[in-house]
């Protein structure tokens, strides 16, 4: 099936994401990634790209199984400070990821707005700084039960995903990732439906056209995350404008994480 949103539609390489939060230590977190390494062939990434996002203190353990044995994921942080030094005791730098291999940073999660005050302005910031770095950022969207429940979601994705996005050329635009990830879903066993993650993929894309131009619209890849499954992974992903899934707690276990990619790469292979 061809892909909505415009020049680079038909060329978007979903992304699954496996964000572990704060779980496992460094002995945890090499164990989780050699298991996943068992269970990932060839086919299982050929038509698509996964990574995985650790702890600050299992980045370096994690990496160095990745290299040692080939695994074919992508290594992952999730979360960094918007400048490059400073004294911001308990942070961590852009370029200390960097230098650690890291290719995409999570950015903006909600947890990290709900609980650590990060602001739409932070956001924006720090997403200059991953891109400066030459990584990837998933910007993370998304509205709570409440707004959800006042009808404000329209509205929420297009500030946050406005405030983002603009003066990004259209060339860095196309490079981004962006994560709808409903509030009231992560975590709680909900899900929003296969047609709700299609038509809020789809608004963002709508946005990030308006804001920065059809080509970076085409192009940029729009995940969903919110208790993603290996049962609910194939029909979230067959959506035209659903690129992929930035998977928590389901990522935890390797095997079950296997299962979301596999049924994930299943879908890409028949065609959405």
């Amino acid at each position: 099936m061809a892909k909505a949103g415009g020049a680079g539609a038909g060329v978007r390489r979903p992304l699954v994401s496996g964000n572990w939060k704060m779980h496992h230590d460094h002995l945890q977190s090499i164990r989780a990634v050699q298991d996943l390494g068992l269970r990932l062939g060839a086919a299982d990434v050929a038509s698509l790209d996964v990574s995985v996002h650790p702890t600050f203190t299992s980045l370096r353990s994690v990496q160095t199984v990745i290299e040692d044995r080939a695994i074919p994921v992508a290594l992952g942080a999730q979360h960094c400070h918007h400048d490059d030094q400073g004294a911001f005791t308990g942070e961590v730098a852009p370029p200390m990821l960097a230098r650690l291999g890291v290719s995409l940073v999570i950015v903006g999660h909600s947890e990290r707005r709900q609980f650590f005050g990060q602001t739409d302005e932070v956001v924006a910031l720090t997403v200059r700084a991953v891109l400066r770095h030459a990584m990837t950022p998933i910007l993370c969207v998304g509205e709570t039960e409440e707004e959800r429940e006042d009808g404000e979601t329209e509205a929420r994705l297009t500030a946050q995903t406005t405030a983002a996005v603009k003066g990004l050329s259209p060339e860095q635009v196309a490079g981004l990732v962006i994560a709808y990830e409903p509030i009231w879903a992560i975590g709680t066993g909900r899900t929003a439906t296969a047609e709700d993650a299609q038509w809020a993929c789809a608004h963002i894309r709508g946005v990030v056209g308006e804001v920065a131009g059809a080509e970076g619209a085409g192009a940029v890849r729009i995940q969903y995350g919110g208790s993603v499954r290996p049962e609910n992974a194939a029909e979230l992903i067959g959506q035209p404008d659903v690129d992929g899934a930035l998977v928590g707690g389901a990522s935890l276990e390797a095997a079950t994480f296997a299962a979301i990619v596999q049924a994930a790469a299943s879908v890409v292979l028949t065609g959405r």
